[in-house]
C-alpha cells in the first residue's frame, strides 16, 4: 500500500528482456535503503525489488504490467516515480494507492499558469472508472486532486490535475508533455462502490 507521495527519481540505467519479462536496472537516492523483497512503487507501479548494488536496485515487470502500465515505454536515462510502501504508523499525507495500475491514459494538454500548471488527460472509459470533483486519482503515482471529469461524445474519459511547482519539479510531470502515456490508479473506494452498484443492479434485472 502507498500514499501517491513521491520520495525520490530513480532513472533508470539498464533494460534486459528476458522472455516476455524485463528487468529494469534503477539508481536512486534510495537505493541504499532498500532490501531484497521490498515493494517499490514505480511511476505508481508496484515491483519487488529482487536484486541491489552499489547505488542502483533491479525490478522485475512481467508482460501483464508491460502492457497495462507504461513501464514498456521505458529506455535507458527515464526518469521514473519513487515510493516506498507506507508504514503503518505514518500520517497519510495522500490517498490510498495499491500500486495496481488500473488503465494508461495520454495526455492531451500541458497549460502554464502563472505559478503552477494544469495538465489535462484522458483515458479508455469503463464504468468502475469513479471519477469526482475533487476527488482523488494516482497519476504516474502521485496522489492527485481530481478537476472536472467528465466523457467525451467519443466515448473517452478526461480530467484535469493542477500541480504546484514542488510537484513539478520532484515528480517527472517536469517532462511530461502531450501525447505521453501516464499510469492511472482509480481510488479503490470508488472502485469497490462501483462494483457494489453493479452487482445491485445484476440482482434486480
Amino acid at each position: 500500500m502507498f500514499t501517491g507521495i513521491i520520495e525520490a527519481f530513480g532513472r533508470v540505467q539498464s533494460i534486459e528482456k528476458e522472455g516476455s519479462n524485463v528487468h529494469f536496472t534503477v539508481s536512486s537516492p534510495i537505493s541504499s535503503e532498500l532490501k531484497i523483497d521490498q515493494s517499490v512503487a514505480h511511476n505508481g507501479v508496484c515491483l519487488t525489488v529482487v536484486a541491489l548494488s552499489e547505488g542502483t536496485y533491479r525490478v522485475t515487470a512481467i508482460d501483464e504490467t508491460l502492457q497495462r502500465s507504461n513501464l514498456g515505454h521505458m529506455q535507458v536515462g527515464s526518469l521514473v516515480n519513487l515510493e516506498r510502501a507506507m508504514l503503518s504508523n505514518a500520517r497519510l499525507d495522500g490517498h490510498f494507492v495499491q500500486g495496481h495500475v488500473d488503465v494508461k491514459g495520454i495526455c492531451t494538454e500541458v497549460q502554464i499558469l502563472d505559478g503552477s500548471w494544469v495538465f489535462s488527460f484522458e483515458y479508455p472509459f469503463q464504468p468502475e472508472y469513479l471519477l469526482v470533483d475533487k476527488g482523488s486519482i494516482s497519476v504516474n503515482g502521485v496522489s492527485l486532486t481530481v478537476v472536472k471529469p467528465g466523457i467525451a461524445e467519443n466515448g473517452k474519459g478526461y480530467f484535469s490535475v493542477a500541480i504546484i511547482p514542488y510537484t513539478f519539479e520532484h515528480t517527472n510531470f517536469g517532462q511530461l508533455k502531450a501525447g505521453d502515456s501516464v499510469n492511472l490508479e482509480f481510488d479503490v473506494i470508488g472502485k469497490y462502490v462501483a462494483r457494489h452498484l453493479a452487482l445491485y443492479q445484476a440482482a434486480k434485472a
